[in-house]
């Protein structure tokens, strides 16, 4: 991170300090009395349709990846309640962000080129067939006189 605020999560791709808003929430499941009285997880938000530092394509790539986690108004919730602890779980949550960003600015694969089997490479495998055919044949029914 800089001082400016901006995190680089990929070359070209950086989210804005002022685009994540971090709510602390009260984590479900066991913990005893601690679970009821302190909110240890946190709900992080990241607006991605404003984000300036997202190309189109990667935005459109991070609402695909981010599925359930994304909201019609164009954010990504991410929920974080692994750890016990505030700080832990917020770095949790970051990181958590951060990969699913850094996913989505890889770009796609390009498209597979359809190739041709060598003709040498059909005739071997038409030889195989007729030779493994021969064999079935062999283990036919023996006649007895």
């Amino acid at each position: 991170m800089t001082s400016t605020g901006i995190i680089e999560i990929a070359p070209d791709v950086t989210v804005a300090e002022a685009d994540l808003e971090e709510q602390f929430i009260r984590s479900s499941g066991p913990g005893g009395q601690n679970v009821n009285k302190v909110a240890t997880a946190v709900q992080l938000r990241f607006d991605a349709r404003n984000a300036s530092g997202l190309a189109d394509p990667v935005k459109a790539r991070l609402f695909r990846l981010a599925g359930q986690r994304a909201t019609k108004d164009g954010a990504i919730v991410i929920e974080a309640s692994r750890f016990r602890t505030q700080e832990r779980n917020r770095e949790d949550a970051r990181d958590r962000l951060f990969a699913l960003i850094a996913e989505a600015a890889k770009p796609p694969p390009p498209p597979r080129k359809k190739t041709r089997p060598s003709k040498g490479a059909v005739e071997r495998r038409l030889k195989a067939k007729a030779g493994r055919s021969q064999v079935k044949k062999m283990r036919g029914r023996v006649d007895r006189e």
